[in-house]
């Protein structure tokens, strides 16, 4: 015999009408958003790693004396605040030709000088006295291929030397002071097969792993809810199915077939907007700057994934409503359905929260560190709808305004769809609170306004000095320069020897006095605070950046999941809201009501979280005797607070909705 199940689903979502094809669109939005936002974190992750690999050839992967043949030395410098990469590279004779480095098509010679697309512009852009100086002087520039770029935005120079240049000397190789770790190196080479990334792009990956955790929890409280729009009409339908006499087998069957049908369909519109978005979001500057198109490409497999992930999500959440319907249809039809939490929830919280604090020491390798962030979402995401639970009960009590004790009549009748809403912010908002506000680093602000060149020893130092006042003048830089004492180690020659040149004026005359002061640095470029705080920036800087984005996008996601379920919830309870209508309660109460109901957990929990992060940042700057993060702190109140408007936004959307299902209250379809 024929099974009647998809039949009966084609028939069922056909004749649902237009309140039944509201909610099949809402669901295949809220499947396409996260679909969407899914692919962009995992392209940015993988991008992040791409971009990695394509700096690996910059740092020096050092042979034995005899198999090498050319002299490779790494240094960086800055120019209004942003790093310049410079490889010097000299082929040592009587050796075999070294390979062409990634970006070039022949190993450069003496006097070539290649540079980026980004570098070049630069380059044409601001006097030589500020940049152009640092670098031998050629008729024209090489380019180097996006094969040897990060990204379109990268400062990087490739400069040929010979074997007896400074530049690639045994000195352009001592990193002696904690400034040069990762800003420069140099070794002798035989080709360019390292696999150490450059220190700007070499932590991005793992930072942007941070910002999937962080608004994974958001995706999949957003395909949750895409499985539940709608569920109180089809709970109803399928109860009455069940009292006909459909199986439990049946009506699961036919709600994994709409859903399936809706999700893929949703999932897949989300994918293409992702393909179609690629020129844009390759805009969208991160650590090093903007993206090429093809580093953020997923492939094939990943958007099958991630297509087939959220369907599934979609699936198992609409399925997992039909436990009441398959043992209790009568208790559905009649909608006696309390869904209280119990005091269980808060055990298990506790505990969890022990386990967290007695394995949270140092020394945590990634794994253990991940198994404790997911037991503390685990924990949160069981503490959640009990919280809403009580949450409501208190607003009930102390309610003085209809529309208040209504929003916590429903808090507290359905605390784990309230608790579904917002449990995506209350997750993220700690860390952003946290990163935001953080003031991690080292503090490099005593070094500002300096410029230093660093010498073989004290006495060469002096004449150095001598000669550091006679180019400074010419250069119109004034400015006071000073020997280092070697025994000194708060400076920034780091207890070397040297001289440090105290400049007068903006960052115009620090970058002319970089310039001027480039012929004295005996194989290195002269440096300054950006150079001294460096690799704390390159780390902290997209840290605070990826909480910032993370949260506005958990924002995003989240007032699209709000939006979407207060307008299912409107279609599902217009039977409710016709009957409060008919009972004389004005539409303006009912709508407050509806609002105020995911006001009031939004405030409480992810304002309560994100102020917890905020307030422990603080508290351990204060300890590290470290400034408060004004700018970072500014940044979160205003993602915030256009998050919120962003989110009530979205539920005030569906305000027409409301007055046209409550128009006529006394006819129902009910």
């Amino acid at each position: 015999m024929r099974s009647p199940v998809l039949p009966l689903t084609w028939h069922l979502t056909r004749s649902s009408g237009r309140r039944g094809l509201q909610s099949h669109l809402l669901a295949a939005g809220a499947a396409a958003v996260g679909a969407f936002v899914m692919l962009v974190i995992i392209a940015a992750t993988l991008g992040a790693g791409t971009r990695a690999d394509h700096t690996t050839w910059r740092t020096p992967d050092a042979v034995p004396a005899k198999q090498a043949t050319a002299v490779q030395a790494l240094a960086t410098t800055y120019v209004r605040h942003e790093p310049v990469t410079v490889v010097s590279l000299a082929q040592l004779s009587g050796r075999k030709q070294t390979p062409a480095p990634p970006g070039l098509s022949s190993f450069p010679k003496q006097g070539e000088v290649y540079v980026s697309p980004a570098l070049a512009e630069l380059l044409h852009k601001l006097p030589a006295n500020q940049l152009a100086g640092r670098f031998p002087k050629v008729k024209s520039y090489g380019t180097i291929g996006t094969a040897g770029l990060a990204s379109p935005d990268e400062l990087v120079a490739v400069v040929g030397r010979t074997p007896t240049d400074p530049a690639v000397s045994k000195a352009a190789g001592d990193t002696s002071s904690w400034f040069d770790m990762a800003q420069m190196e140099r070794a002798e080479i035989s080709g360019f097969g390292g696999d150490t990334a450059s220190m700007f792009t070499a932590g991005d990956q793992g930072i942007a792993v941070l910002g999937v955790v962080l608004l994974a929890m958001p995706v999949v409280v957003l395909s949750a809810a895409a499985g539940r729009l709608g569920a109180a009409r089809r709970e109803q339908r399928l109860a009455a199915l069940r009292l006909a006499g459909a199986t439990p087998r049946q009506i699961i069957a036919m709600t994994a077939l709409e859903a399936v049908a809706l999700g893929a369909a949703g999932a897949l519109t989300g994918a293409l907007t992702y393909v179609a978005s690629l020129p844009a979001l390759a805009q969208v500057p991160f650590g090093v700057g903007t993206w090429y198109v093809d580093t953020l490409w997923v492939g094939s497999p990943w958007l099958a994934t991630v297509v087939a992930a959220v369907t599934a999500l979609i699936t198992v959440s609409a399925v997992s409503m039909l436990r009441q319907v398959a043992t209790s249809p009568l208790g559905v039809a009649q909608q006696a359905n309390p869904r209280r939490t119990r005091m269980i929830r808060l055990a298990f919280f506790a505990a969890a929260l022990a386990v967290i604090f007695m394995f949270s020491g140092g020394g945590l390798q990634a794994e253990q560190a991940v198994a404790l962030l997911l037991l503390f979402y685990g924990a949160f995401w069981l503490f959640g709808p009990w919280v809403v639970d009580r949450l409501g009960r208190l607003v009930s009590r102390f309610a003085k305004r209809p529309a208040t004790l209504l929003a916590g009549r429903r808090l507290s009748d359905d605390p784990r769809g309230a608790w579904r809403t917002v449990s995506g912010l209350v997750l993220a908002g700690f860390a952003a609170g946290f990163f935001a506000v953080s003031l991690l680093g080292a503090d490099t602000s005593q070094y500002r306004g300096q410029v230093a060149v660093t010498t073989g020893h004290a006495f060469e130092a002096r004449h150095t000095a001598a000669e550091a006042r006679t180019l400074l003048h010419r250069a119109g830089v004034t400015a006071t320069v000073t020997t280092g004492p070697t025994d000194a180690y708060d400076n920034l020659l780091g207890g070397g020897s040297g001289v440090i040149a105290h400049v007068e004026g903006g960052q115009e005359q620090l970058d002319t006095a970089v310039t001027a002061l480039t012929p004295l640095g005996a194989g290195r470029f002269p440096y300054g605070q950006d150079y001294a705080g460096g690799s704390d920036k390159a780390t902290f800087d997209r840290l605070d950046a990826v909480t910032i984005g993370t949260l506005a996008l958990s924002f995003l996601v989240a007032a699209t999941s709000a939006g979407l379920t207060a307008a299912a919830n409107v279609l599902d309870r217009r039977r409710v809201y016709g009957l409060l209508r008919l009972a004389g309660t004005p539409l303006k109460v009912l709508d407050r009501a509806r609002v105020r109901e995911t006001v009031i957990p939004l405030v409480v929990l992810a304002g309560g979280t994100t102020a917890m992060g905020a307030y422990g940042s603080y508290q351990l700057n204060k300890a590290a005797g470290a400034t408060i993060n004004t700018s970072g702190a500014i940044e979160l109140v205003v993602c915030v607070v256009v998050g919120a408007l962003a989110m009530f936004a979205a539920i005030s959307g569906s305000r027409p909705l409301l007055r046209k299902v409550t128009a006529d209250p006394a006819q129902t379809a009910d």
